[in-house]
């Protein structure tokens, strides 16, 4: 996607905006603000990536949407520190895929507490017989 691609969809989605009014007290407002955010998210990325990469990003979000939006946060972090210095590409973009992925898998790790072979069912039986 272009930048005139985005700027395109940006302007039809205000119109709708305008046209379809605040529906609600408040919703309107929180719509709005939402879409505002949603806004900027894209054009930020469409600054520091390249298409190429912005495909990929796009396909990561069909998958999996939660991973698309960890990386889009951490484009976007990295942007808003001055940290980068030319668009990300495509390559540049699978990097910080591994590096979530290698981030996401030590935090999911699932430890087995194994029974002992001295705490069987036999303990409990014995327990419940006393009483």
């Amino acid at each position: 996607m272009s930048a005139e691609d985005l700027e395109e969809i940006r302007r039809a989605r205000m119109q709708q905006l305008r046209d379809g009014g605040g529906g609600g007290e408040g919703g309107g407002e929180e719509d709005q603000k939402r879409q505002r955010e949603a806004d900027q998210r894209t054009s930020i990325l469409g600054q520091i990536l390249t298409p190429e990469a912005a495909d990929r990003l796009g396909r990561i979000r069909l998958v999996k949407a939660s991973r698309a939006d960890d990386v889009e946060n951490r484009l976007i972090m990295l942007a808003r520190s001055g940290q980068l210095r030319q668009k990300i590409t495509e390559e540049q973009l699978k990097e910080i895929l591994g590096g979530l992925s290698e981030q996401v898998q030590q935090k999911e790790k699932v430890v087995v507490h194994r029974r002992t072979a001295d705490s069987d069912d036999d303990d409990l039986e014995a327990m419940l017989e006393r009483d």
